[in-house]
């Protein structure tokens, strides 16, 4: 690929190296696999289509191509409502290792209580822990598409996370 924050030549390229990270994130924001699939297909026709307009002075490419992607998600959703936007019914049908059968009842009640909790997080600490977790971007890439400070996001995890630790460690109470 191109020098870091530059325009890569080769849209292949670009999608060998980003395609895992931008459907994990889409899987963390869609409500199932296959909305999944389509809206991850509809960043890549996106970003071929505007790849000329990167600007490298602007910042990364790689949070360049997530803003692209949480804008697809921003406007497949519009008009759904806040709930849609994260689904963790799409982490439950993942392929799982071998687990004994009340694993899998244990599992599926945690996903259940941690959708819960992040549905009591506002949308800005739900959106960049879906960049953070979901796209496995950095604190920097997210501060660059949040025009936020690189401290700012890292204090909006620390602090979402510790949230929903108290809202999971209340529903075990």
């Amino acid at each position: 690929m191109a020098e870091e924050g530059t325009v890569p030549e080769d849209i292949g390229v670009v999608y060998d190296r980003f395609f895992p990270r931008v459907y994990n994130y889409m899987r963390y924001r869609a409500a199932d696999r296959e909305t999944a699939d389509d809206l991850t297909s509809q960043v890549f026709e996106k970003v071929l289509a505007k790849l000329g307009s990167f600007k490298p002075e602007r910042g990364p490419f790689e949070a360049w191509l997530f803003a692209v992607a949480r804008n697809v998600v921003n406007d497949h959703y519009r008009g759904f409502g806040w709930r849609r936007w994260l689904s963790l019914d799409a982490v439950a049908d993942r392929p799982a290792r071998e687990s004994p059968p009340d694993a899998a009842l244990v599992k599926d009640e945690s996903l259940r209580s941690l959708q819960a909790a992040l549905g009591r997080l506002d949308g800005r600490e739900r959106e960049i822990l879906g960049l953070k977790f979901g796209a496995g971007l950095t604190n920097r890439a997210i501060a660059a598409m949040e025009a936020l400070s690189e401290s700012n996001v890292g204090v909006v995890v620390f602090r979402a996370l510790k949230k929903l630790r108290e809202e999971l460690k209340g529903e075990a109470a």
